[in-house]
């Protein structure tokens, strides 16, 4: 909740500062406990603890879905460059990027189009949502640790997503070595790698 609609519950009697300060309170209070409430982009949020997610996955055993390097390749991308066009993408990448992967950020509600280019075919430009940073536990993006190296960036997105969606969501390996410019192999084989990769995972 916002701190405007918390303000409706109080017939606005109480002020913004008021507001934000018990809420401080609040998260101190729930400090050493198994919820936590965190300001995010959204507004105030009371979510479980990453330490619970042990005992929270014995009642919803189904797996998260597993993440391929394309996909977190691309998701830090957008999330460090935006707004980037799709040959932008493919340009910081050295390959093509596979319909598949766009497609399943967009599915998640991770990236949408904001916005068209102003260059032959007006291509898309991609952005992430406030979803993602919801989902990432983020109030802005600026709270995304300034990293010039792509590889850096890539794995700083893929622990996030790691935190959220447990540990099985994306592979060790792929957190470690997420992103490789220098491949010598061609877009197209790489793009076939792909779409392969993405045929195999589970939506969520």
């Amino acid at each position: 909740m916002t701190i405007n609609d918390l303000r409706r519950l109080f017939m606005e009697e109480i002020s913004t500062e008021d507001m934000t300060a018990a809420l401080l309170e609040v998260q101190s209070a729930w400090a050493d406990k198994g919820m936590e409430l965190l300001e995010l982009a959204t507004g105030w949020r009371f979510q479980s603890r990453l330490a619970m997610r042990e005992y929270l996955d014995r009642l919803t055993p189904e797996k998260p879905p597993k993440y391929s390097r394309a996909v977190m390749e691309t998701l830090a991308i957008i999330a460090y460059r935006q707004p980037v066009t799709r040959g932008e993408i493919e340009e910081i990448r050295g390959v093509t990027v596979s319909s598949n992967v766009i497609k399943q950020l967009e599915d998640r509600g991770w990236v949408e189009v904001v916005g068209h280019k102003e260059t032959v075919g007006r291509p898309g430009l991609y952005a992430t949502t406030r979803q993602f940073l919801n989902d990432l536990s983020l109030t802005t993006l600026q709270e995304l640790p300034m990293l010039d190296d792509a590889e850096a960036q890539a794995a700083s997105v893929a622990q996030r997503v790691i935190e959220f969606e447990g540990d099985q969501a994306v592979a060790v390996d792929q957190v470690i070595d997420v992103v490789d410019t220098s491949s010598s192999e061609e877009p197209a084989s790489v793009d076939a790698t792909d779409n392969i990769e993405n045929n195999e995972k589970t939506n969520d």
